[in-house]
């Protein structure tokens, strides 16, 4: 999704007031004193008469490269890191030292500063973001604090589901949508805060009155290289933590003591699914346990602020009872009473496409969809399910891993497949610009001991799967979750795991098998 200046039709902002805020090193140009900025973008195709742009440095392309194009829709300022050699005698030229932090400063002010009139609630971590973030955003919409949630690929305001590109929009669209949520009467914002945002810049000048880290495992580092680099930029979240904020924190992890180091003990709020957890450095410990699990739920019992209580969610597996926990926390410590947050929680149904049952239950197929695409929640999501299997059934995975990005996990996801399923089929997920036969190649290194089959069709991979099938067995989809699209090279088609199991439990009928596949052992 793109700035939509559409949903702020009368919106204007004098481009002093965008100036006097902003930290800029000089400027070229006419004064414009009594100039109207219409519109902060950095997006040279949203550019209209009376926009400020921004030229920022990306990865694919230099912004610096679109002011030219800009200037002639109608821009009547750029920002900028370096003047172009050629400058309007109409546009004002304005430098600064880090662009990004500028788009930040500027849609900030142009939006009426919306995000300091909402309670922001930050999570970060590798995975769980968003089932713990919709959870949180559930809880308080339940408690009588209208909550706006921004993360993956999606935006909700009230009743409206937004598209968005990434988990974490880049600063002119992200404070367009704190203004919408404002607009819609929210009071509160929980976003998802990826470590590409913390990195560039895109929550800059944000606090956060309530930051939740979630755990940290292998991921992204052919953006971060390292896990230590990618721990330091996960933990410049709690760097923006309110002078009334506070942290929430899953112990459990082995990062979760560097998260730690920048937050007063005063503030921290731990999490922890293990009796003899050590908490002494922390304000408050949470604690939950696992009374019983399903495959489709499980009871617990959480132990907050000097109470316990029992519940039933609607989500199987560990560690969504700490996705859970953490929610729970986060809402005692925003001044939820702890039954009041948990009565919530217990009523939400399963997030969309984490650890979702799709299809038919009555015909004693067990079909779920994850988002799992790394492998800790790979790992997690296959041995939640191996662990709740009925005896004698079997445990079946369909999964890839996506083109373009750190080809380090392909192995490893292989090997825990292969330790866990009893069949995996191997398969195209979003393979962007790579062949997906290599990403094949590079994912079977690791698998071994196990029968798996190759059918680079998703559609086609999961048909197979599903006609593999017997009473009692269940099937994991894992890699795409919530997504409704496959991109390939260079292509987003639209695409759903949910749809297509839907379709063939429709038409299986005998469940005989929808394609030809060779199974390899």
């Amino acid at each position: 999704m793109k700035s939509d200046e559409s949903a702020h039709p009368c919106r204007g902002t004098g481009l002093p007031a965008l100036l006097g805020e902003m930290d800029h090193l000089g400027s070229k140009g006419p004064d414009h004193a009594n100039s109207v900025v219409r519109s902060v973008t950095c997006d040279s195709r949203m550019v209209v008469p009376g926009s400020l742009f921004v030229a920022i440095r990306g990865f694919a392309t230099d912004g610096h490269r679109f002011i030219g194009i800009a200037v002639e829709k109608g821009a009547i300022a750029v920002v900028c890191e370096e003047y172009p050699e050629s400058l309007s005698p109409h546009c004002l030229y304005i430098q600064v030292a880090d662009a990004r932090r500028a788009l930040a400063e500027a849609a900030r002010i142009f939006y009426g500063k919306a995000s300091d009139r909402l309670r922001l609630i930050g999570v970060t971590g590798t995975n769980g973001k968003t089932t713990t973030a919709k959870l949180i955003t559930s809880m308080l919409n339940a408690n009588g604090i209208p909550a706006g949630y921004i993360g993956t690929n999606l935006c909700m305001i009230g009743g409206e589901d937004i598209p968005l590109d990434r988990t974490t929009p880049e600063a002119d669209l992200l404070h367009s949508l704190f203004a919408r949520m404002l607009d819609a009467g929210c009071k509160a914002a929980v976003m998802e805060v990826s470590s590409h945002a913390l990195m560039l810049g895109r929550v800059y000048g944000l606090r956060f009155d309530a930051a939740v880290f979630t755990n940290l495992t292998m991921e992204h580092l052919d953006f971060h290289e390292t896990m230590q680099e990618y721990a330091a930029a996960k933990q410049r979240l709690f760097d923006q933590i309110s002078p009334g904020g506070f942290a929430v924190f899953n112990i459990d992890d082995p990062y979760a003591s560097q998260m730690m180091e920048r937050v007063d003990r005063t503030k921290r709020y731990c999490c922890t699914m293990k009796d003899s957890a050590e908490a002494s450095g922390c304000k408050t410990k949470f604690r939950a346990e696992v009374l019983h699990g399903s495959i489709a739920s499980s009871d617990i019992r959480l132990h907050l602020a000097g109470s316990f209580m029992e519940m039933q969610v609607h989500l199987p597996g560990p560690y969504n009872v700490m996705n859970v926990l953490e929610a729970a926390a986060t809402g005692v410590g925003l001044g939820i009473d702890p039954r009041s947050a948990c009565r919530s929680l217990a009523a939400v149904s399963a997030v969309e496409g984490r650890m979702e049952r799709v299809g038919d239950a009555s015909s004693g197929l067990n079909v779920f969809v994850d988002y799992a695409h790394t492998p800790d929640a790979l790992q997690k999501a296959l041995g939640t399910l191996h662990d709740l299997k009925p005896p004698g059934a079997k445990l079946f995975v369909v999964f890839g891993c996506g083109g373009d990005r750190d080809r380090t996990k392909r192995p490893e996801m292989g090997r825990i497949a292969s330790e866990t399923a009893d069949r995996a089929i191997l398969t195209s997920d979003n393979p962007r610009s790579e062949d997906p036969e290599r990403i094949l190649d590079e994912i079977e290194r690791g698998i071994s001991g196990v029968p798996h089959y190759r059918v680079t069709d998703r559609r086609e991979a999961i048909g197979k799967a599903l006609s593999l099938l017997h009473e009692g067995d269940i099937l994991l989809v894992a890699g795409k979750g919530h997504e409704k699209y496959q991109e390939i090279n260079g292509r987003k088609e639209y695409f759903s795991d949910q749809e297509v199991i839907r379709t063939f439990f429709n038409i299986m009928g005998t469940r005989q098998t929808a394609v030809s596949g060779k199974e390899k052992s």
